[in-house]
């Protein structure tokens, strides 16, 4: 790291231990999605264009972080937009999309709201401690002095919100000298997906707001992290509402059916297995999902 890094991570990290810190902190995130992934490659552009218009409400977002010391809040900035969300596409997406996410950072702890097919769920999980590795670059996110760390992920084999189609593998020759079929030839959806083991996580931190905090379930770096990078969604931070005259009350989530992390992801096993068994059932001839 550089000896500029060092002195403005020593300097702001010492002094944050005598500071009362709190703010907002306004993230726009912003998911990319390749369909020929997931659909019908000889599918027209103007189809391409209609279906990307109404994954626009899914794929691009904005939230806020409310934060102190020790505590923040993340949740989606509230608005208002005819139509958005209904239908079973918006009850699907809604599905994997977190809800309020609060953090404890003296605790370890955090609190997640999930609405998973109509049901209300509060994970009750320790925040995922990465291994932050910081790195020698810097930029400047708006007024801001940012510096770069990076971390491998692990990956829950449930997480949908991941899943990706699966690439042309072939298997080794068979004594025969075939090549095994492709895995994507098969008629079921779930076979023509699967979700990564691990991923690369790029942050941007400042040392100039001292708080071991971020966006959603990150943390643990020496300062607020302003910048997210990982698989296909980049989160940055657009604007910055420090120590205000009055500042919000970040209140812990209450809503939902309390369950650990290992409950929850067991859930969506045996929801996710369901519905691959009712596909099947019908011939592969799709349907409505089972309640």
């Amino acid at each position: 790291m550089k000896f500029s890094h060092l002195i403005l991570l020593f300097l702001f990290t010492a002094t944050s231990f005598a500071q009362n810190i709190s703010g907002k902190a306004y993230y726009q995130s912003k998911t990319t999605v390749d369909l020929d992934e997931f659909g019908n490659r000889e599918m027209t552009e103007d189809m391409k264009k209609m279906i990307m218009q109404r994954m626009k409400n899914f794929l691009e977002k904005t939230y806020i972080l409310t934060f102190n010391n020790n505590e923040s809040i993340y949740k989606e900035e509230e608005k208002l937009e005819a139509g958005a969300g209904n239908g079973g596409f918006g009850m699907m997406m809604g599905s994997f999309s977190p809800g309020a996410q609060y953090k404890n950072l003296e605790k370890n702890q955090i609190l997640e709201e999930r609405e998973f097919f109509g049901k209300e769920f509060l994970i009750n999980d320790t925040i995922t401690k990465l291994d932050w590795e910081i790195g020698k670059e810097s930029k400047m996110i708006g007024q801001y002095l940012a510096i770069k760390a990076t971390a491998v992920k692990q990956i829950d084999e449930n997480d949908i919100s991941m899943a990706r189609r699966r690439g042309n593998r072939k298997d080794d020759e068979n004594k025969e000298g075939e090549v095994a079929k492709d895995s994507t030839s098969s008629e079921d959806p779930f076979d023509q997906i699967e979700v990564p083991k691990e991923i690369l996580v790029t942050a941007w931190f400042t040392p100039q707001i001292p708080v071991g905090n971020g966006p959603g379930e990150y943390a643990g770096l020496p300062g607020l992290i302003l910048e997210l990078n990982f698989y296909r969604t980049t989160i940055l931070c657009s604007k910055i509402v420090l120590n205000p005259k009055e500042a919000d009350a970040i209140d812990a989530p209450t809503k939902g059916k309390e369950v650990s992390r290992i409950e929850y992801n067991k859930i969506v096993k045996e929801k996710t297995d369901e519905m691959r068994a009712n596909f099947r059932g019908r011939g592969g001839r799709g349907g409505r999902f089972g309640g």
